[in-house]
């Protein structure tokens, strides 16, 4: 089964230029945690509700001024619509994350792949188990040190 099947399409998007307070009332809107950072078509980075508390509002910045740019994440992990489920959970599983944007061959973006995606509609419980099972190893805090040693 190939990604475009199961996708979900539609994708609100956000431009690098627009104020993480934009960014979160369109959370808001539609009910997400993260949204592609798109400059024109050109997908140019992933912004999470965790990157603007973490990234901006922690660090004392305006989010009414804070551009989207200056807290998204760049280099976003992302698969293309043609290639099969399995190769998008492997992915998932390896890099540890639970949505995958999604692009055609021409690298614009159609769509994000998410776990509940393959949960729902795949019939292969066994691949969504060891996805979710792998994307949720925890991570280990850094207890005691500093982080910015």
């Amino acid at each position: 089964m190939q990604i475009k099947e199961i996708m979900t399409t539609g994708v609100e998007v956000v431009r690098p230029d627009e104020t993480l307070q934009e960014a979160a009332r369109k959370m808001k809107s539609i009910d997400v945690g993260p949204l592609p950072v798109c400059d024109g078509e050109r997908l140019v980075g992933m912004i999470t509700d965790r990157d603007i508390i973490v990234r901006a509002t922690a660090e004392g910045r305006d989010p009414r001024t804070t551009p989207v740019k200056e807290a998204m994440t760049p280099g976003v992990v992302y698969v293309y619509e043609d290639q099969d489920i399995e190769e998008a959970a492997s992915l998932m599983k390896e890099r540890q994350i639970r949505r995958l944007v999604v692009l055609n061959r021409n690298k614009r973006l159609v769509g994000i792949l998410s776990l509940g995606d393959i949960a729902e509609e795949t019939d292969d419980e066994l691949l969504s188990g060891e996805v979710l099972e792998g994307v949720s190893v925890p991570s280990r805090p850094l207890r005691g040190q500093r982080r910015d040693s």
